[in-house]
C-alpha cells in the first residue's frame, strides 16, 4: 500500500531514512570526486572532461540536497559530517593524480556504485510502500547510469 511520509510508521521511515543517508554519503564523496578530477584533468581531451566533470559535480551537489530534504521529510536526521560520510561510503577518494582515463574509469565506478545503492534504496522504499522515495531513487539511478555511459563513451 502506496504511503504519505505522514503514513509510514516509525521502523518504515528509520529504515529509508538509513537508506537515504547511505545515498547521501556516496553522493557527498562522488561530488567531490568529480570536483578533484574537474580540477586536475589534463591532457587533448581536457576540454570536454573538465566540462563533463563540472555538470557530474554540480548535478550530484543538487542531489545531495534533493536526498537530504527527503530524509527530512521524513523526520529523520541528515547526516552531514564529512568524516561520517567518508566512512559509511562505497565510494572512496582519490588523490586527483591520474590520467584522463584512470579518472573516467574510477568516477564511472563510482556512478556504477551509486546507481546500485539507489536501487536499494527504491526497493528499500518500495518495501515499506513509500512510492515518493522510491521514485526520488530511481530518477536519481537513472541519472547515474546516464553518466556511466557519457563517462565510458570518452573510453571509446
Amino acid at each position: 500500500m502506496t504511503q504519505t511520509a505522514a503514513q509510514l510508521t516509525l521502523s518504515a521511515k528509520e529504515a529509508v531514512c538509513e537508506a537515504l543517508n547511505q545515498c547521501v554519503a556516496e553522493t557527498a564523496v562522488t561530488t567531490m570526486l568529480a570536483q578533484n578530477f574537474h580540477w586536475n584533468v589534463t591532457g587533448m581531451a581536457f576540454g570536454p572532461l573538465h566540462a563533463l566533470f563540472q555538470t557530474i559535480y554540480e548535478d550530484h551537489f543538487a542531489a545531495q540536497d534533493d536526498l537530504a530534504e527527503r530524509i527530512k521529510a521524513l523526520g529523520g536526521h541528515a547526516e552531514g559530517q564529512l568524516a561520517a560520510m567518508l566512512k559509511r561510503s562505497k565510494v572512496v577518494e582519490h588523490d586527483g593524480h591520474a590520467k584522463a582515463e584512470a579518472m573516467i574509469d574510477a568516477l564511472a565506478k563510482a556512478q556504477e556504485t551509486l546507481a546500485a545503492t539507489l536501487a536499494g534504496t527504491a526497493s528499500v522504499a518500495e518495501e515499506h510502500g513509500d512510492l515518493l522515495t522510491q521514485d526520488l531513487c530511481i530518477a536519481r539511478g537513472q541519472t547515474h547510469e546516464k553518466f556511466v555511459w557519457l563517462l565510458r563513451a570518452h573510453l571509446g
